[in-house]
């Protein structure tokens, strides 16, 4: 790998958390419009993590060290997890480590340590989060896996990379296995990023909130971590979505036209899904939390309709 690859890596690393307040602004921005709402500026996000970071940080007498460690490991976690998904190119140092079984482990160490968290302080709220979190992701990660799966069927590799390479090589074809498992993925995103219908992020009700009843004993710049931790996660599906399974526009060389080329085709990617993620958030409504299983069932039937697609239509023909 020459230096020129690594600049772009870390260049591609400072873009997510660039990009990720950038994004959840512009949801907030279009869902306030379909809402007949003024609003509050794209970039208010921004404005937000610079005050919560000047702000003096309280922590509770009963924390322990793991209380004030956690949002470092779930900012850090999270954004390792958001660094091995390629954005811009593709040939880059950390191909290597693209793979989807070490992203669900990232994933997954944020999550632990954002349990351990809400739990640390023996809040009843905190506690309440957490049961309901580990429950969310008990259900939307195999779900998840499998959606990944059939693509990397295709690919024959669990490589990010290379199932992109794979698509790019193979053209425009429109796969039932694809779109199954998309539809999947994106019913997993919202569980996973705590967006309506599962949870929603702007509400503080007790006896519905899940992220944000994990959150509640935060300040200052621990809770600015933190919240940007959840952006990065809902930017890192997007990218998913928007790269993964439509990998066209992703550059596939180093230099400068190649890789605004491919910056400016992501953005126009994620400002659509963010359009309709607003638009979703919008016209429906929080289900009840008995009703969550219900919904990442059908996540996981979609994800192996998928699986089983691909091997009776492609694998067996």
């Amino acid at each position: 790998m020459s230096l020129l690859s690594w600049y772009v890596a870390c260049i591609q690393a400072l873009l997510i958390l660039g990009l990720a307040p950038l994004l959840i602004g512009w949801v907030r921005r279009v869902r306030a419009f379909l809402q007949n709402r003024r609003g509050a500026p794209v970039f208010q996000p921004y404005l937000d993590l610079y005050k919560l970071m000047l702000k003096e940080t309280r922590v509770g007498h009963t924390a322990s060290p793991l209380f004030r460690a956690a949002p470092y490991a779930i900012f850090v976690s999270t954004w390792l997890a958001a660094a091995t998904v390629p954005l811009i190119a593709l040939d880059l140092p950390t191909a290597w480590i693209a793979d989807i079984i070490a992203l669900v482990g990232l994933l997954a160490l944020g999550r632990f340590f954002l349990a351990l968290a809400g739990m640390d302080v023996g809040t009843a709220f905190g506690g309440m989060g957490a049961s309901r979190e580990m429950l969310v992701s008990a259900l939307a990660e195999p779900a998840m896996l499998m959606a990944i799966f059939t693509l990397a069927m295709t690919a024959h590799s669990t490589n990010l990379v290379s199932v992109m390479e794979s698509h790019l090589a193979d053209g425009f074809i429109l796969r039932p296995s694809y779109l199954f498992a998309f539809f999947a993925l994106i019913l997993v995103a919202l569980a996973e990023c705590g967006r309506i219908p599962i949870d929603n992020p702007t509400t503080h009700l007790e006896l519905t909130m899940i992220h944000e009843a994990m959150l509640l004993e935060y300040t200052g710049h621990h809770l600015a971590l933190m919240e940007l931790a959840a952006w990065i996660k809902l930017l890192l599906y997007g990218v998913l979505l928007a790269n993964v399974f439509l990998p066209w526009g992703v550059g596939q060389g180093l230099d400068p036209l190649t890789l605004g080329r491919g910056l400016g085709i992501l953005i126009l990617k994620l400002a659509i899904l963010g359009v309709a993620l607003a638009v979703g958030e919008t016209v429906l409504a929080k289900m009840r939390l008995f009703r969550v299983p219900l919904f990442l069932n059908l996540a996981f039937l979609l994800a192996l309709l998928g699986l089983l697609s691909h091997v009776i239509l492609e694998v067996g023909s």
